[in-house]
């Protein structure tokens, strides 16, 4: 049986541009991906931006946790300079701000931290995002089992995708058992067996990573 490949841009274009930035989004939908993945944390006021790590300290000028930083304090912050001054101007973008940038016929993949946040606070209002803005047909929600297990009782109509104990040898049914349809492992555990069982399953699979040529051909293979 065969199944489709899609090119998945990680952080948007993020190893040309600063990631989980609106021109980082942008620059990859130029390139003509399928999907983007985005990481998402919630600030002190509840706000949705767009950052991988829980502090800001890696990838912009400020320093501290996201959580304990309100969305005006974050939304100063230089989000480009660290990778170049011509970056500059780059802020860090809200969840609506992305995917209005987005259109559907690309899909989402967005990836919930939950980290030092509320997980039914923070499903919550992701979810509410995506239904406000009509995407929940074109997105899926990755995360721990604790916050899929949220979304899941939040809209048990959104895909999901369990990021925990990816390398465990019970992870497919696990994931299955929590109303998963993606999953996600790392390099070292998308094996040719996880990919069968999947598909058996009928599951998607994404693989953690594949930047080269030769790494491509290796999981498109299996």
């Amino acid at each position: 049986m065969a199944h489709r490949v899609s090119i998945v841009a990680h952080r948007g274009d993020s190893g040309a541009y600063p990631e989980n930035t609106l021109l980082a989004l942008r620059k990859a939908l130029e390139v003509g991906v399928d999907m983007i993945e985005v990481d998402v944390h919630l600030t002190k006021d509840r706000g949705l931006v767009l950052i991988h790590d829980p502090t800001v300290n890696r990838t912009s000028n400020g320093r501290g946790k996201v959580c304990d930083l309100t969305f005006a304090e974050i939304r100063k912050l230089d989000a480009g300079s660290w990778m170049s001054p011509q970056f500059a101007v780059e802020r860090m973008p809200t969840l609506a701000e992305a995917v209005a940038v987005v259109p559907r016929d690309v899909r989402l993949n967005v990836h919930v931290k939950a980290y030092d946040h509320d997980r039914a606070v923070l499903a919550r209002l992701v979810v509410d995002e995506l239904v406000a803005r009509n995407r929940l047909d074109t997105a899926f929600i990755a995360s721990d089992i604790e916050t899929v297990h949220e979304v899941r009782r939040r809209k048990p109509a959104v895909a999901l995708c369990n990021l925990t104990r990816a390398d465990s040898p019970d992870y497919v049914q696990a994931s299955k058992a929590a109303g998963c349809r993606v999953l996600q492992p790392g390099r070292t555990g998308c094996t040719r067996a996880l990919v069968e069982e999947a598909h058996r399953e009928g599951m998607e699979v994404n693989v953690f990573y594949a930047d080269t040529v030769e790494d491509m051909r290796k999981f498109i293979a299996l």
